[in-house]
């Protein structure tokens, strides 16, 4: 028997670090599916919700736009004839990510350089100190 969790809003904002707002948002506009609520309204979100939640934290996280956020969760809810076009909007986010992560490791390499740099000319002056005194 499958155990189904049922979590307010409050928790799903702080398990996931999104603000209850966003999470309104997010099913406002169609990339949750609209919530379970209890008999006094209060959101009950379950562990398909939550499971979609993650995805979308992630996708955000790599930068993926709301736009086509909304463009793949109805591409998901057309079936699995979907498939290959929701797989093609992961690869190339997927090598979004890459470029991305490419030009940050570029640029901490240049920083790494700088401060070695830095670090080099500190202990040649401070030996250069060292030998006036």
């Amino acid at each position: 028997m499958k155990v189904v969790v049922a979590v307010t809003i409050k928790e799903v904002s702080e398990r996931f670090g999104l603000s209850s707002d966003t999470l309104r948002y997010y099913e406002k506009i169609g990339l949750l599916d609209p919530v379970e609520r209890n008999s006094s309204g209060i959101r009950n979100y379950q562990e398909k919700d939550l499971a979609r939640i993650q995805f979308l934290k992630c996708m955000r996280i790599s930068g993926l736009s709301i736009e086509m956020l909304k463009k793949y969760i109805h591409l998901f809810h057309e079936g699995d004839q979907t498939i290959a076009q929701r797989k093609m909007i992961l690869e190339q986010q997927r090598h979004e990510l890459q470029s991305k992560m490419q030009e940050l490791q570029d640029s901490l390499d240049h920083l790494d350089h700088k401060i070695e740099t830095y670090e080099t000319n500190l202990v040649r002056l401070e030996k250069e100190m060292a030998l006036k005194n």
